[in-house]
């Protein structure tokens, strides 16, 4: 007995925790030795147990088999006994039948904990896919943090005996770099990102980096990436690519700009044409129809007038001609009914609902107004998209088209430019 009380081989009810603060792996010793020997893994019959919340301690054993891996998860605080410590019963048991200790390698990982990583790619040339002879310097800095969730399959691939934090965190930063580096050399071309616009897209290049890379640091290194925060994406400003792209990105929004209102200008000229069409086709429509009128009153005064000297015939006897004149006025009551008639369609026929009109607007260009027959010849040759901003009378505010339901379903609705002769 006295052997095994002794401390360097374990000793008598040995407390096995971790008490450290910032860990990822940390192996308890028994005696605080700093070799792993047989003696120094001997774990005494009623020693305790103790896995904080977070925590995972990992049992290393050999039995015929192989080597055995046993895990606790915390909270446990219990003493080691076969009775309950099911985990090891067997090899407890057959240990302790003699009141000896067992071998066992007794690992604590750090589950709750986030390990973070400051990283810094130095300048590389970044290449907008318009201009690909233009590599533009860039470089990036920023945080990634990790935490660990598939502790099984971290084990795997890592090897806890003497595991130095620092080392792994130094491994998984040159592989980052690396990595990061190359997704964000592609970023412009794989997600339609000018380079002159790349800093202002820090956090949307953070997902795709995070997305891209997740699953890699999870196959070679077992952890699981938390977070990636990129701080700072930096271009070389004082590099001549820069500056030649700088000044041809600044031309072509110009052109497109002055392109814009040259097309607004054409557009409403076209359309206060067409107003000017539509209203000289308007009044010569009423025009026809007072014309119209007209005949169609000659017409009748004319009968009239022949139908009443009908009246006036001398029958013979110096007396009037009672039948004709009745005839006449009935014929003349009708043609009078008619004339009123069509005076009354003339002044009875309900207008036409009126027209809803809009105006248009375009990089700071208004037009209009216009009706929506005219917006939609317009959206069918293309001068007229979802983008411009429309505004009719009771709207609080300009809106964009494809906002406004009874705008939107012009944009649906238009056919295909018609085969090339």
């Amino acid at each position: 007995m006295t052997f095994f009380s002794s401390k360097k081989e374990g000793g008598l009810m040995d407390v096995i925790r971790c008490d450290e603060q910032e860990y990822l792996v940390w192996k308890w010793r028994s005696s605080g030795s700093a070799n792993s020997t047989n003696k120094e893994n001997a774990i005494r019959y009623g020693s305790s147990l103790r896995v904080k919340d977070g925590e995972l301690a990992v049992f290393f054993y050999k039995q015929n088999n192989g080597t055995i891996q046993d895990f606790i998860e915390g909270p446990y605080d219990q003493t080691i006994k076969s009775a309950n410590f099911p985990i090891l019963t067997n090899i407890v048991g057959t240990a302790f039948g003699g009141s000896s200790p067992f071998q066992a390698e007794i690992y604590f990982i750090n589950l709750s904990g986030n390990i973070q990583i400051r990283f810094g790619i130095p300048y590389f040339d970044i290449y907008d896919p318009r201009y690909i002879d233009l590599g533009v310097p860039c470089a990036v800095r920023g945080t990634l943090t990790f935490n660990l969730t598939d502790y099984k399959n971290f084990i795997k691939l890592n090897r806890l005996l003497n595991f130095n934090l620092e080392d792994f965190k130094n491994q998984i930063k040159d592989f980052f770099q690396r990595k990061a580096k190359s997704v964000i050399l592609n970023t412009p071309q794989d997600n339609n990102i000018p380079v002159m616009q790349i800093e202002r897209k820090i956090d949307e290049i953070s997902e795709i980096v995070q997305s891209k890379l997740k699953a890699e640091l999870e196959e070679h290194f077992g952890v699981n990436l938390k977070r990636l925060d990129i701080g700072t994406i930096e271009l070389n400003k004082e590099h001549p690519h820069y500056q030649q792209l700088k000044r041809t990105t600044a031309d072509q929004q110009t052109k497109f700009a002055e392109a814009q209102t040259d097309i607004g200008i054409t557009n409403l000229e076209e359309t206060m044409r067409i107003q000017r069409k539509d209203t000289e086709l308007g009044v010569e429509g009423k025009n026809f129809a007072v014309h119209q009128l007209n005949q169609q009153t000659d017409v009748l005064k004319t009968g009239a007038e022949n139908l009443g000297a009908m009246g006036t015939v001398d029958l013979g006897g110096g007396g009037m001609n009672v039948a004709g004149m009745m005839v006449g006025m009935g014929i003349g009551g009708a043609m009078g009914n008619q004339m009123g008639g069509m005076m009354g369609n003339m002044n009875n026929t309900p207008p036409p609902p009126p027209a809803t009109n809009y105006h248009i607007s375009i990089n700071g260009q208004q037009s209009g107004p216009f009706n929506l027959e005219q917006l939609k010849q317009y959206a069918q040759n293309g001068q007229f998209t979802a983008n411009y901003h429309v505004w009719k009378a009771g709207m609080s505010g300009w809106e964009l088209a494809g906002n406004v339901p009874e705008i939107a379903s012009l944009f649906s609705v238009i056919p295909p430019p018609p085969p090339s002769i």
